[in-house]
Protein backbone atom coordinates (compact mmCIF):
# COMPACT_ATOMS: atom_id res chain seq x y z
CA UNK A 1 0.00 0.00 0.00
CA UNK A 2 1.49 3.12 -1.21
CA UNK A 3 -0.70 7.33 -1.56
CA UNK A 4 -0.21 10.58 -0.77
CA UNK A 5 -3.43 12.58 0.82
CA UNK A 6 -3.86 15.87 1.77
CA UNK A 7 -3.15 16.03 6.05
CA UNK A 8 -6.33 18.30 6.49
CA UNK A 9 -8.75 16.01 4.86
CA UNK A 10 -7.49 12.40 6.55
CA UNK A 11 -7.96 14.88 10.05
CA UNK A 12 -11.49 15.64 9.17
CA UNK A 13 -11.89 11.69 8.74
CA UNK A 14 -9.74 10.73 11.77
CA UNK A 15 -12.01 13.13 13.81
CA UNK A 16 -15.13 11.11 12.79
CA UNK A 17 -13.87 7.22 13.35
CA UNK A 18 -11.78 8.04 16.61
CA UNK A 19 -15.51 8.42 18.08
CA UNK A 20 -15.64 4.58 17.80
CA UNK A 21 -12.68 3.87 19.46
CA UNK A 22 -12.34 2.82 23.23
CA UNK A 23 -9.54 1.28 25.06
CA UNK A 24 -11.61 -0.86 26.86
CA UNK A 25 -12.54 -3.31 24.26
CA UNK A 26 -12.39 -7.43 24.52
CA UNK A 27 -10.26 -7.49 20.82
CA UNK A 28 -7.48 -5.72 21.19
CA UNK A 29 -7.34 -5.17 17.30
CA UNK A 30 -10.35 -2.77 17.96
CA UNK A 31 -8.03 0.05 19.37
CA UNK A 32 -6.67 0.58 15.97
CA UNK A 33 -8.07 1.95 12.65
CA UNK A 34 -8.43 0.04 9.84
CA UNK A 35 -7.36 1.75 6.52
CA UNK A 36 -8.54 0.63 2.91
CA UNK A 37 -6.80 2.29 -0.35
CA UNK A 38 -7.87 1.43 -3.42
CA UNK A 39 -8.47 3.26 -6.78
CA UNK A 40 -11.53 5.38 -5.69
CA UNK A 41 -10.13 6.10 -2.71
CA UNK A 42 -9.32 5.68 1.22
CA UNK A 43 -11.49 4.36 3.65
CA UNK A 44 -11.09 4.05 7.44
CA UNK A 45 -12.82 2.43 9.92
CA UNK A 46 -13.22 2.27 13.76
CA UNK A 47 -15.13 0.14 16.35
CA UNK A 48 -15.95 -0.53 19.85
CA UNK A 49 -17.81 -3.54 18.55
CA UNK A 50 -21.64 -1.63 19.88
CA UNK A 51 -20.56 2.02 17.48
CA UNK A 52 -18.67 1.28 13.83
CA UNK A 53 -18.16 4.27 11.78
CA UNK A 54 -16.66 4.53 8.68
CA UNK A 55 -15.09 7.02 6.68
CA UNK A 56 -14.42 7.82 2.86
CA UNK A 57 -12.31 9.98 1.32
CA UNK A 58 -12.32 10.26 -2.47
CA UNK A 59 -9.30 10.07 -4.69
CA UNK A 60 -11.15 13.79 -5.85
CA UNK A 61 -13.52 16.28 -4.78
CA UNK A 62 -14.78 18.95 -7.12
CA UNK A 63 -12.44 19.09 -9.25
CA UNK A 64 -9.40 18.99 -6.34
CA UNK A 65 -7.06 15.86 -6.06
CA UNK A 66 -7.35 14.84 -2.61
CA UNK A 67 -5.06 11.39 -2.74
CA UNK A 68 -2.85 9.77 -5.17
CA UNK A 69 -2.74 6.36 -5.32
CA UNK A 70 0.15 4.43 -6.41
CA UNK A 71 -0.12 1.22 -4.67
CA UNK A 72 -3.76 0.14 -3.11
CA UNK A 73 -3.75 -2.20 0.08
CA UNK A 74 -5.20 -1.92 3.56
CA UNK A 75 -3.27 -2.16 7.51
CA UNK A 76 -4.63 -1.45 10.76
CA UNK A 77 -2.53 0.84 12.68
CA UNK A 78 -2.85 1.83 16.82
CA UNK A 79 -5.58 4.28 16.75
CA UNK A 80 -4.44 6.98 19.70
CA UNK A 81 -0.68 6.74 17.87
CA UNK A 82 -1.55 7.36 14.55
CA UNK A 83 -3.87 10.13 15.11
CA UNK A 84 -1.84 11.89 17.37
CA UNK A 85 1.17 11.72 14.72
CA UNK A 86 -1.50 13.11 11.47
CA UNK A 87 -2.74 15.79 14.42
CA UNK A 88 0.93 17.24 14.50
CA UNK A 89 2.80 16.65 11.01
CA UNK A 90 4.76 19.45 9.44
CA UNK A 91 3.10 19.65 5.99
CA UNK A 92 0.16 19.20 4.74
CA UNK A 93 1.14 16.50 2.72
CA UNK A 94 1.16 13.12 3.80
CA UNK A 95 3.19 10.00 2.40
CA UNK A 96 1.75 6.74 3.81
CA UNK A 97 3.56 3.36 2.66
CA UNK A 98 3.35 -0.21 4.11
CA UNK A 99 6.55 -2.54 3.29
CA UNK A 100 7.34 -5.96 4.96
CA UNK A 101 3.74 -6.76 5.26
CA UNK A 102 2.97 -4.72 8.12
CA UNK A 103 5.80 -2.01 8.65
CA UNK A 104 4.11 1.50 7.89
CA UNK A 105 6.25 4.77 6.65
CA UNK A 106 4.22 8.01 7.73
CA UNK A 107 6.13 10.89 5.87
CA UNK A 108 5.74 14.77 6.16
CA UNK A 109 8.39 16.91 5.52
CA UNK A 110 11.35 16.09 7.43
CA UNK A 111 9.74 13.96 9.51
CA UNK A 112 9.14 10.24 9.27
CA UNK A 113 7.55 7.82 10.96
CA UNK A 114 7.47 4.04 11.77
CA UNK A 115 5.11 2.00 12.72
CA UNK A 116 4.24 -1.59 13.08
CA UNK A 117 0.71 -2.51 11.94
CA UNK A 118 -2.02 -4.98 12.27
CA UNK A 119 -3.01 -7.46 9.77
CA UNK A 120 -6.08 -6.20 8.50
CA UNK A 121 -8.04 -10.14 8.54
CA UNK A 122 -8.16 -10.01 11.63
CA UNK A 123 -10.47 -6.87 11.85
CA UNK A 124 -14.06 -7.74 12.07
CA UNK A 125 -15.97 -6.93 9.02
CA UNK A 126 -18.79 -4.32 8.83
CA UNK A 127 -22.23 -5.26 10.24
CA UNK A 128 -24.54 -6.41 6.96
CA UNK A 129 -27.52 -4.04 7.08
CA UNK A 130 -29.73 -5.36 4.34
CA UNK A 131 -32.81 -2.04 3.56
CA UNK A 132 -35.23 -3.99 5.39
CA UNK A 133 -37.06 -0.63 6.28
CA UNK A 134 -34.80 2.94 5.90
CA UNK A 135 -36.07 6.45 5.43
CA UNK A 136 -34.60 9.90 5.46
CA UNK A 137 -34.30 12.55 7.86
CA UNK A 138 -32.82 16.16 7.24
CA UNK A 139 -29.56 16.81 9.33
CA UNK A 140 -30.57 19.30 11.13
CA UNK A 141 -33.67 17.77 11.98
CA UNK A 142 -32.07 14.61 13.07
CA UNK A 143 -29.51 16.59 15.54
CA UNK A 144 -33.06 18.20 17.02
CA UNK A 145 -34.59 14.95 17.93
CA UNK A 146 -31.50 13.80 19.40
CA UNK A 147 -31.09 16.99 21.51
CA UNK A 148 -34.81 17.27 22.52
CA UNK A 149 -34.42 13.72 23.84
CA UNK A 150 -31.82 12.49 24.55
CA UNK A 151 -30.59 13.62 27.75
CA UNK A 152 -33.48 12.00 29.21
CA UNK A 153 -31.97 8.29 29.31
CA UNK A 154 -31.38 6.47 32.34
CA UNK A 155 -27.63 6.39 33.21
CA UNK A 156 -27.86 3.66 35.28
CA UNK A 157 -27.42 -0.10 33.49
CA UNK A 158 -30.37 -1.72 36.10
CA UNK A 159 -32.36 -1.32 33.32
CA UNK A 160 -30.50 -1.89 29.93
CA UNK A 161 -33.32 -1.11 27.76
CA UNK A 162 -33.91 2.78 29.62
CA UNK A 163 -30.34 3.81 28.41
CA UNK A 164 -32.15 4.05 24.68
CA UNK A 165 -34.26 6.30 22.68
CA UNK A 166 -37.20 4.42 21.52
CA UNK A 167 -38.02 5.25 17.89
CA UNK A 168 -41.62 4.08 16.62
CA UNK A 169 -43.25 4.19 13.14
CA UNK A 170 -46.68 3.44 13.38
CA UNK A 171 -49.33 5.28 10.33
CA UNK A 172 -45.79 6.47 8.64
CA UNK A 173 -45.52 9.31 11.83
CA UNK A 174 -42.06 9.07 14.04
CA UNK A 175 -42.33 9.00 17.28
CA UNK A 176 -38.73 9.34 19.89
CA UNK A 177 -39.24 8.56 23.52
CA UNK A 178 -36.65 8.44 26.28
CA UNK A 179 -37.00 8.00 29.92
CA UNK A 180 -35.24 7.22 33.30
CA UNK A 181 -38.17 6.60 35.27
CA UNK A 182 -38.51 9.90 36.95
CA UNK A 183 -38.58 12.01 33.86
CA UNK A 184 -39.67 11.27 29.81
CA UNK A 185 -39.06 13.24 26.69
CA UNK A 186 -41.01 12.66 23.58
CA UNK A 187 -40.91 13.92 19.93
CA UNK A 188 -43.33 13.55 17.33
CA UNK A 189 -42.38 14.16 13.63
CA UNK A 190 -44.34 13.05 10.31
CA UNK A 191 -41.08 13.20 8.18
CA UNK A 192 -41.98 12.74 3.98
CA UNK A 193 -41.77 9.24 2.72
CA UNK A 194 -42.30 7.24 5.65
CA UNK A 195 -42.19 3.54 5.51
CA UNK A 196 -46.00 2.32 5.57
CA UNK A 197 -45.28 -1.08 7.67
CA UNK A 198 -45.16 -0.39 11.41
CA UNK A 199 -41.49 -1.32 13.26
CA UNK A 200 -39.66 0.51 16.58
CA UNK A 201 -36.37 -0.49 17.81
CA UNK A 202 -34.26 1.14 20.61
CA UNK A 203 -31.11 2.95 19.51
CA UNK A 204 -28.60 3.64 22.65
CA UNK A 205 -27.79 7.08 24.17
CA UNK A 206 -24.33 7.25 23.33
CA UNK A 207 -24.79 6.29 19.95
CA UNK A 208 -26.83 9.37 19.11
CA UNK A 209 -24.72 11.61 21.10
CA UNK A 210 -21.90 10.70 18.95
CA UNK A 211 -23.49 10.53 15.81
CA UNK A 212 -24.53 13.92 17.11
CA UNK A 213 -21.07 15.41 16.85
CA UNK A 214 -20.83 14.33 13.14
CA UNK A 215 -23.19 15.29 11.25
CA UNK A 216 -23.88 18.58 10.12
CA UNK A 217 -25.74 21.24 11.38
CA UNK A 218 -27.80 21.09 7.55
CA UNK A 219 -30.14 20.05 5.29
CA UNK A 220 -28.41 17.18 4.16
CA UNK A 221 -30.22 14.05 3.91
CA UNK A 222 -29.44 11.42 6.85
CA UNK A 223 -30.48 7.57 5.30
CA UNK A 224 -31.73 5.66 8.44
CA UNK A 225 -31.44 2.02 7.70
CA UNK A 226 -32.53 -0.68 10.45
CA UNK A 227 -31.97 -4.32 10.25
CA UNK A 228 -32.71 -6.63 13.18
CA UNK A 229 -29.87 -5.90 15.68
CA UNK A 230 -28.34 -2.96 13.78
CA UNK A 231 -28.97 0.60 12.76
CA UNK A 232 -27.00 2.28 9.68
CA UNK A 233 -26.83 5.96 9.70
CA UNK A 234 -25.60 6.99 5.82
CA UNK A 235 -24.46 10.67 5.60
CA UNK A 236 -22.08 12.61 3.20
CA UNK A 237 -18.97 9.77 2.64
CA UNK A 238 -19.30 8.43 6.50
CA UNK A 239 -21.40 5.38 7.52
CA UNK A 240 -22.39 4.88 11.64
CA UNK A 241 -23.22 1.43 12.85
CA UNK A 242 -24.79 0.64 16.02
CA UNK A 243 -26.42 -2.20 18.24
CA UNK A 244 -29.64 -1.89 18.95
CA UNK A 245 -30.86 -2.72 22.11
CA UNK A 246 -32.89 -6.07 22.72
CA UNK A 247 -35.70 -6.25 24.74
CA UNK A 248 -39.30 -4.32 25.22
CA UNK A 249 -39.47 -1.01 25.86
CA UNK A 250 -42.24 -0.02 28.87
CA UNK A 251 -45.32 1.41 27.42
CA UNK A 252 -45.05 5.26 28.33
CA UNK A 253 -47.82 6.44 26.39
CA UNK A 254 -49.97 5.81 29.90
CA UNK A 255 -47.57 7.78 31.71
CA UNK A 256 -48.89 11.40 30.37
CA UNK A 257 -52.03 12.87 31.95
CA UNK A 258 -55.01 13.70 29.58
CA UNK A 259 -56.37 16.22 32.00
CA UNK A 260 -55.03 18.90 34.38
CA UNK A 261 -55.96 20.63 37.68
CA UNK A 262 -53.57 23.72 37.06
CA UNK A 263 -52.55 24.73 33.67
CA UNK A 264 -49.68 28.32 33.95
CA UNK A 265 -48.30 29.47 30.41
CA UNK A 266 -44.94 31.21 30.70
CA UNK A 267 -41.86 32.52 28.42
CA UNK A 268 -39.51 29.50 28.71
CA UNK A 269 -36.21 31.38 28.81
CA UNK A 270 -37.44 33.66 31.83
CA UNK A 271 -38.63 30.42 33.71
CA UNK A 272 -35.36 28.65 33.20
CA UNK A 273 -33.17 31.84 33.97
CA UNK A 274 -35.11 31.76 37.67
CA UNK A 275 -34.64 28.14 38.00
CA UNK A 276 -30.98 28.54 36.93
CA UNK A 277 -30.65 30.76 39.88
CA UNK A 278 -32.35 29.04 42.30
CA UNK A 279 -30.16 26.21 41.59
CA UNK A 280 -27.39 28.40 42.65
CA UNK A 281 -28.22 26.98 46.38
CA UNK A 282 -30.27 23.86 45.89
CA UNK A 283 -26.85 22.73 44.73
CA UNK A 284 -25.73 22.06 48.20
CA UNK A 285 -29.25 19.52 49.01
CA UNK A 286 -28.60 15.98 47.57
CA UNK A 287 -31.62 16.23 44.98
CA UNK A 288 -31.22 20.28 43.69
CA UNK A 289 -35.16 20.69 44.56
CA UNK A 290 -36.49 23.95 43.51
CA UNK A 291 -40.24 24.36 44.28
CA UNK A 292 -42.45 26.22 42.21
CA UNK A 293 -45.91 28.08 43.64
CA UNK A 294 -48.80 29.73 41.89
CA UNK A 295 -50.38 32.61 43.70
CA UNK A 296 -54.19 32.53 44.17
CA UNK A 297 -56.06 35.99 41.80
CA UNK A 298 -52.37 36.92 40.38
CA UNK A 299 -50.12 35.91 37.54
CA UNK A 300 -47.07 35.25 38.83
CA UNK A 301 -45.03 32.17 39.82
CA UNK A 302 -43.12 32.27 42.62
CA UNK A 303 -39.60 29.98 42.64
CA UNK A 304 -37.57 29.22 45.57
CA UNK A 305 -35.34 27.06 47.11
CA UNK A 306 -33.49 26.66 50.70
CA UNK A 307 -30.30 25.40 51.64
CA UNK A 308 -29.75 24.99 55.70
CA UNK A 309 -26.58 26.08 55.68
CA UNK A 310 -26.09 28.42 52.59
CA UNK A 311 -29.45 30.01 52.55
CA UNK A 312 -32.83 30.63 50.75
CA UNK A 313 -33.63 32.31 47.38
CA UNK A 314 -36.82 33.83 46.40
CA UNK A 315 -38.03 34.92 43.05
CA UNK A 316 -41.46 35.91 41.38
CA UNK A 317 -41.41 35.02 37.22
CA UNK A 318 -44.30 36.78 35.63
CA UNK A 319 -46.77 34.53 33.78
CA UNK A 320 -48.81 34.73 30.63
CA UNK A 321 -51.92 33.35 31.84
CA UNK A 322 -52.84 30.81 35.02
CA UNK A 323 -56.28 28.25 35.31
CA UNK A 324 -57.13 26.02 37.45
CA UNK A 325 -56.23 25.30 41.28
CA UNK A 326 -53.26 27.05 43.29
CA UNK A 327 -50.46 24.84 42.93
CA UNK A 328 -47.59 24.46 45.23
CA UNK A 329 -44.80 21.84 44.04
CA UNK A 330 -40.94 20.78 44.23
CA UNK A 331 -39.26 19.21 41.71
CA UNK A 332 -35.77 18.61 40.05
CA UNK A 333 -33.96 21.84 38.78
CA UNK A 334 -31.69 19.62 36.66
CA UNK A 335 -34.51 17.77 35.07
CA UNK A 336 -36.79 20.97 34.54
CA UNK A 337 -33.94 23.28 32.87
CA UNK A 338 -33.07 19.98 30.52
CA UNK A 339 -36.53 19.82 29.65
CA UNK A 340 -36.65 23.59 29.42
CA UNK A 341 -33.99 23.74 27.45
CA UNK A 342 -35.11 20.92 24.83
CA UNK A 343 -38.22 23.30 24.12
CA UNK A 344 -35.30 26.00 23.62
CA UNK A 345 -36.93 29.10 24.90
CA UNK A 346 -40.34 29.32 23.46
CA UNK A 347 -43.72 30.17 25.26
CA UNK A 348 -44.50 27.51 27.23
CA UNK A 349 -47.65 25.66 28.73
CA UNK A 350 -47.22 23.40 31.96
CA UNK A 351 -50.04 21.40 32.78
CA UNK A 352 -50.28 20.59 36.28
CA UNK A 353 -52.61 17.66 37.72
CA UNK A 354 -51.67 17.75 41.67
CA UNK A 355 -48.42 18.26 43.83
CA UNK A 356 -47.24 14.64 43.50
CA UNK A 357 -48.46 13.92 40.20
CA UNK A 358 -46.00 13.76 37.30
CA UNK A 359 -46.46 17.12 34.79
CA UNK A 360 -46.04 17.98 31.56
CA UNK A 361 -44.08 21.19 29.45
CA UNK A 362 -44.78 21.89 25.72
CA UNK A 363 -44.54 24.97 23.46
CA UNK A 364 -47.47 26.78 23.48
CA UNK A 365 -47.34 26.79 19.54
CA UNK A 366 -46.28 23.18 19.05
CA UNK A 367 -47.07 20.08 20.82
CA UNK A 368 -44.67 17.86 18.48
CA UNK A 369 -42.12 18.45 21.66
CA UNK A 370 -43.36 17.01 24.98
CA UNK A 371 -42.03 16.63 28.33
CA UNK A 372 -42.79 15.00 31.71
CA UNK A 373 -41.13 15.55 34.73
CA UNK A 374 -42.33 13.56 38.48
CA UNK A 375 -42.21 16.25 41.30
CA UNK A 376 -40.34 15.36 44.24
CA UNK A 377 -42.24 15.37 48.12
CA UNK A 378 -41.33 18.10 49.81
CA UNK A 379 -44.37 20.16 51.08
Amino acid sequence: MKFEIVRDELLDGLNDVMKAISQKVAMPILTGIKIEVDEKGMSMTGSDSDITICTFIPVERDGKELIQVTEKGSIVLQAKVFSEIIRKLPTNEVKIQVNDGLQTLIHSGKSEFKLIGSNPDDYPILPDVKDEHSFTLPSDFMKSIIRETVFAVSQQETRPILTGVHWTVEDEKLSCVATDSHRLARRLAAPEAMPTIPFSFVIPGKSLQELNKIIADNQDPVEIVIAEQQVLFKTNNVLFYSRLLEGNYPDTSRLIPEESKTSVKVNGRSLLQAIDRASLLAKEERNNIVRFSTIEGEKTIEISSNSPEVGNVEEIVEAISITGEELKISFSAKYMMDALRAIDGQDIEIQFTGAMRPFILKSVDDDSILQLILPVRTY
